[in-house]
C-alpha cells in the first residue's frame, strides 16, 4: 500500500541461460546482459507435454521454439518453459541506483533460472500499460500433463463442488496448496522483486528434503514485478498514471486484469503483496473496519497465525533500531487501533479472499528508499537500505511458505469451507474469541458482517435503464468469476416479473462475497471509525449505470443458462433516422467515433444525438464496437454536434476516462501553459488539478483569457481546484463550499438539468463540495438528496460539527451556466470520473463537453 492516502534466436536464448549462477543475484548494473531487441516472445514445446521427463532448459533445449503471445497456459505439465526476449539495456532504470535488478535484467535471469533444473517455470501473464511483459514464475515439483490436469480438476472441485471436495480424500492427500507472491505493484517499492529472485534460485538449487517436500505439496506463483513501468521510471503508478493497488474491482488497467486472471486461474490460498516503506515492518491483518463480505473468522485465524510466523522471521534477522535503524515488525490488528483497514476491495490482499485466500497480507518493509530519499541520500546508504528491505521481504516470503506447508491441510480445508458456505447460502460466523481461538484482542469493533440477498437481478427490456451498461456489468462480473445466468423464459422474483433475457446472480454460489461487494449498495461506516486509509464506498450496482434489483428472500426458480459473456447490446433501427442516447460512456465513445468519421450528427432537445439514416452503415459499425442502441426517430434539429478537443488539467483517472469516451485530450498544466500552448488545438477546457492561475506568466494568462473569450469555448471544472479556477477566472458567480476533505462514498442525488438528464440517481464523492449563492444565469444541474444523502462510505462531519452530509443535503452538487465571456461552464462538486470507476456517471462530463 505504501503510506500515501492521500524469439529470441536460439543462440540468444542459450547465451541467456549460460549466465546462470553469478548473474542471478548480481546487483544493479552488473546484472545487465545485452541481448537483441526482438519484438516476439517464444515458448518451447507449445502444444506438447513438457512435464516430468522434459530436459532442463539449455543450449539444446531452447532451439525448438514457437512464437508465444502473453497468456497463461491451460494445458501441459510443469515445468512450462518460456524463452524470454530481453528488452534493450536501459541504464536509466531507477532500480540501478539502488543496486537492485533493473527490468531489462529480469528476462535473462529468468531464462537462467529455468536452466537450473525442473522446478522453475516462466509464463508471460500479460503486458503493462507501457508495453512491458509481466512475468509469472511457478516453482513446484515437476508434474506430467496428467498430474497437472488432476491438480486442475481438484482446484475446480474445491471451488465448484466444495461440499464434495471437503470429503474427498484425494484432495486432502494430493492437492498442492497455491501460494501467490505479488511484488512491486507500486513501482517505486522495488525490493520484493529482488527477494523473489533469490527465493526462486534457492528453491531451484536446494537439495534438502524439506524443500523437496515443500515443492511436492505446494505450488508457488510469483508475479515478479506487477508494475514494470513504475519499476523502470521510479514511480508508484504505471505508465497510465494509475495506482494499481487501488484498481481492483474496477480493473481498468492491463496489469490489474492480468493479476485478476492469475487469481481466478490459480485460486491462491495464501498471498503476500510486497510493499514499502513502514518502519517497523508492517504485516497484516489490519485494524477495523473489516470487509463485511468476507468469511472473516476463517481469514483472521489463518492470517494472524501466518503474520506471527513472518514477524518472528523478520525480527530474527537481527536488525535493530540502534545499529540499523530498523524497528521491530508490527501487526496492525494487534498493535494499532485504526487507520490501516481492510474495508475496501480495491487493494490486492483485500481482493484475494473473495477468490478463496484464507491468508493474504500487505507486507511493508521498513527502510525508505523512494521519493525524496531516492533523490537526496548517498548511493551507499540507499543500497544499504535496499539490501535490508530485500532481506526482510525474503524472510517474510520464506516464513509464509513454511507456515503454509506446515498447515497445508487446514489451509485447504478453510478455503473449501469459504466456498462451501457461499454455495450453501449459510450465514457468516461473526468473529469472537470463541469462533477464532488463539487470536487475542477480538472485540465488538472487529465484528463486520452482512446479510446476503438471495439473488440480484439485472433486468432486460423496459425495466433496464441501459442495456449497454447492463452488458458491461455482466461481463465484468463474469471476468471476476462470479456466476451469472440468463433467463430463457420470463420469471418472477420478489413479486416482480422479468422477461426472457434477464440476468440473474444467484447468491448461493462459492464467490458470493465478491458478487455482493460488487453489486451491493454498501454501508455507511461514518460512525464506526474516525479515520479510513482509502475509499469507503464503491457500489457497481449503483454507479455503473445498469438497473440492478435485489431479491431478499424466497427461492429463485429460473430457467437459465450460464453466461460466459453478455448478449450483444448493440442494435440499429432498420429504417429512418436514428437517435443515440448519451447516458453512458460507450454512447459518448460511439458518437465521438461518428463525428471523427465526418458523420453529420445533431443534438436532440433532450441532449441525445441524432444520426441521419444515410449513415446507417457507420451506425452499425459503432453499435457493434461499443454495444450501443440506435433507435428510430423522426425528430429534426438544426443544432450540430461537433468534435470536441479537450485541454485537460486533470488526474490520471480522469484523463483515462475522457479518452475512454472518445475525446481528443491534450494534458495541460500551469507549466505547460507557461511554456507556450497552442489554444487553437482545443475547443474545451477541463480543470480539476494542476492549473493555479496565480502561477501563470502574463503571456500564458493572456493566451488563456483569449481562449476563454473565444465563441463557444466550454469549461468544465471539478473539485476544489476546479472551483478555485472558476473563481480566479471569474466564470460563474457561485460560492463553493467544501465538506469534510477526508470524506468519500456513494451518494443519492436529484438530477434536474440537461447535463444530468438520464443520469442515475447516485454518484460518487471524494472530498465532497456543494454550491450556494447561485448568481444570475446559474442553474443547478444536480442536487444532493434530502436528509442524509450518503448511501455508503465514510463522511462524518468535521471537528466543528460542519461539513457532513446533512449540510450538503438539498444543495447543488453540479451547476452550469454561461460565463461572463459567453461560453458554457459546468462545475462539479462530485467526482464523476474518479479513478475511471463510476462509469454510470461519466456521461455527465461527456455531455458537458459535447453539448456546448
Amino acid at each position: 500500500m505504501g503510506m500515501s492516502r492521500s524469439v529470441l534466436a536460439a543462440t540468444a536464448g542459450a547465451a541467456a541461460v549460460a549466465v546462470a549462477g553469478a548473474l542471478l543475484l548480481a546487483p544493479g548494473p552488473a546484472a545487465a546482459v545485452p541481448g537483441p531487441d526482438v519484438p516476439h516472445h517464444v515458448r518451447e514445446g507449445a502444444g506438447r507435454d513438457t512435464g516430468r521427463d522434459a530436459a532442463p532448459v539449455g543450449a539444446g533445449a531452447l532451439r525448438a521454439l514457437e512464437v508465444a503471445e502473453p497468456g497463461l497456459r491451460k494445458d501441459g505439465g510443469y515445468p512450462r518453459r518460456t524463452a524470454l526476449a530481453p528488452p534493450p539495456v536501459n541504464p536509466a532504470d531507477k532500480s540501478v541506483k539502488l543496486g537492485l535488478a533493473p527490468y531489462h535484467s529480469l528476462a535473462p535471469r529468468l531464462n537462467a533460472l529455468q536452466g537450473l533444473g525442473d522446478r522453475v517455470s516462466v509464463e508471460i501473464a500479460g503486458r503493462s500499460a507501457g508495453g512491458h511483459d509481466l512475468y509469472l514464475v511457478t516453482v513446484t515439483a515437476p508434474e506430467t500433463a496428467k498430474e497437472a490436469r488432476d491438480q486442475e480438476r481438484m482446484r475446480e472441485l474445491i471451488e465448484n463442488r466444495p461440499a464434495v471436495a471437503a470429503r474427498d480424500r484425494h484432495v486432502k492427500a494430493a492437492y498442492k496448496t497455491p501460494v501467490f507472491l505479488n511484488n512491486n505493484i507500486h513501482g517505486n517499492e522495488w525490493e520484493g522483486t529482488d527477494a523473489a529472485l533469490r527465493l526462486i534460485e534457492e528453491l531451484a538449487r536446494a537439495k534438502d528434503a524439506r524443500t523437496a517436500s515443500l515443492l511436492a505439496r505446494n505450488r508457488i506463483y510469483v508475479n515478479l514485478t506487477a508494475n514494470p513501468d513504475g519499476r523502470i521510471a521510479g514511480t508508484r503508478s504505471n505508465a497510465n498514471g494509475f495506482d494499481l493497488n487501488r484498481d481492483f474491482i474496477t480493473a481498468s488497467q492491463p496489469e490489474t486484469r492480468a493479476m485478476r486472471r492469475i487469481t481466478v486461474d490459480k485460486q491462491p490460498a495464501v498471498m503476500l503483496d510486497l510493499h514499502g516503506y513502514v518502519n517497523g515492518t508492517l504485516i497484516e491483518p489490519t485494524t477495523p473496519p473489516h470487509g463485511e463480505n468476507y468469511e472473516y473468522d476463517l481469514f483472521l485465524k489463518n492470517a494472524y497465525a501466518n503474520a506471527l510466523g513472518m514477524e518472528k522471521a523478520v525480527n530474527g534477522l537481527g536488525y535493530t533500531p540502534e545499529k540499523d535503524g530498523v524497528e521491530p515488525a508490527a501487526i496492525p490488528f494487534r498493535d494499532q487501533e485504526e487507520g490501516w483497514d481492510d474495508w475496501p476491495p480495491i487493494f490486492t490482499p483485500q481482493y484475494m479472499p473473495f477468490h478463496g485466500a484464507v491468508a493474504s497480507h500487505t507486507i511493508e518493509f521498513p527502510m525508505t528508499v523512494n521519493n525524496r530519499s531516492y533523490d537526496t541520500l548517498p548511493v551507499a546508504e540507499l543500497r544499504r537500505r535496499a539490501a535490508i528491505n530485500t532481506d526482510i521481504a525474503g524472510a517474510a516470503m520464506r516464513a509464509a511458505l513454511d507456515w503454509t506447508h506446515t498447515h497445508r491441510a487446514s489451509v485447504i480445508a478453510d478455503q473449501i469451507e469459504t466456498f462451501r458456505r457461499g454455495a450453501a447460502g449459510e450465514a457468516q460466523r461473526p468473529v469472537s474469541e470463541a469462533t477464532v481461538p488463539g487470536v487475542p484482542g477480538i472485540g465488538p469493533e472487529d465484528v463486520y458482517t452482512t446479510t446476503f440477498p438471495r439473488a440480484y437481478v439485472i433486468p432486460a427490456g423496459a425495466r433496464q435503464r441501459s442495456a449497454t451498461a447492463a452488458a458491461r456489468l455482466v461481463d465484468h462480473l463474469v471476468a471476476n468469476d462470479v456466476r451469472v445466468e440468463r433467463a430463457r423464459s420470463p420469471f418472477r422474483a420478489a413479486g416482480r416479473g422479468y422477461p426472457a433475457g434477464t440476468y440473474l446472480v444467484d447468491m448461493h454460489q462459492p464467490k458470493r462475497g465478491l458478487a455482493n461487494v460488487i453489486l451491493a449498495d454498501g454501508r455507511d461506516i461514518s460512525a464506526d471509525v474516525s479515520t479510513m486509509y482509502d475509499i469507503s464506498g464503491w457500489s457497481l450496482g449503483l454507479l455503473w449505470g445498469a438497473t440492478v434489483d435485489e431479491v431478499t428472500g424466497g427461492a429463485v426458480g429460473v430457467d437459465g443458462r450460464p453466461v460466459r459473456s453478455a448478449a450483444p447490446a448493440g442494435s440499429v433501427a432498420r429504417r429512418g433516422d436514428l437517435r443515440l442516447r448519451l447516458d453512458d460512456p460507450r454512447e459518448l465513445a460511439a458518437v465521438n467515433s461518428l463525428l471523427a468519421r465526418g458523420v453529420p450528427v445533431r443534438r436532440a432537445a433532450d441532449g441525445s444525438a441524432l444520426v441521419p439514416g444515410s449513415a446507417r452503415a457507420e451506425a452499425r459499425a459503432a453499435a457493434a464496437r461499443y454495444g450501443v442502441e440506435f433507435r428510430a426517430t423522426g425528430e429534426r434539429s438544426p443544432v450540430p454536434l461537433r468534435r470536441t478537443r479537450v485541454a485537460a488539467a486533470v488526474s490520471a483517472g480522469e484523463l483515462f476516462a475522457l479518452r475512454e469516451m472518445g475525446f481528443d485530450v491534450v494534458p495541460v498544466s500551469a507549466d505547460v501553459l507557461n511554456a507556450g500552448f497552442d489554444w487553437s488545438s482545443a475547443d474545451a477546457l477541463f480543470v480539476s488539478s494542476g492549473l493555479d492561475l496565480a502561477r501563470l506568466t502574463p503571456a500564458a494568462r493572456a493566451a488563456l483569457d483569449g481562449f476563454l473569450t473565444r465563441r463557444g469555448t466550454a469549461v468544465v471544472a471539478s473539485g476544489a481546484a476546479g472551483a478555485a479556477f472558476n473563481a480566479s477566472a471569474g466564470l460563474l458567480p457561485v460560492r463553493a463550499v467544501e465538506g469534510n476533505g477526508d470524506a468519500n462514498g456513494v451518494v443519492r442525488v436529484v438530477n434536474s438539468g440537461r447535463i444530468t438528464a438520464g443520469a442515475p440517481p447516485h454518484t460518487f464523492v471524494y472530498s465532497p463540495m456543494w454550491f450556494t449563492d447561485l448568481g444570475r444565469g446559474v442553474r443547478a444541474e444536480q442536487y444532493y438528496a434530502s436528509g442524509n444523502p450518503l448511501v455508503s462510505g465514510h463522511w462524518p462531519a468535521g471537528a466543528d460539527g460542519t461539513g457532513g452530509p446533512r449540510d450538503a443535503a438539498g444543495r447543488a452538487s453540479v451547476v452550469g451556466g454561461t460565463s461572463a465571456y459567453g461560453g458554457p461552464v459546468v462545475l462539479f462538486g462530485t467526482e464523476p470520473l474518479f479513478r475511471d470507476h463510476p462509469k454510470g456517471v461519466f456521461a455527465q462530463v461527456g455531455r458537458a463537453l459535447l453539448l456546448r
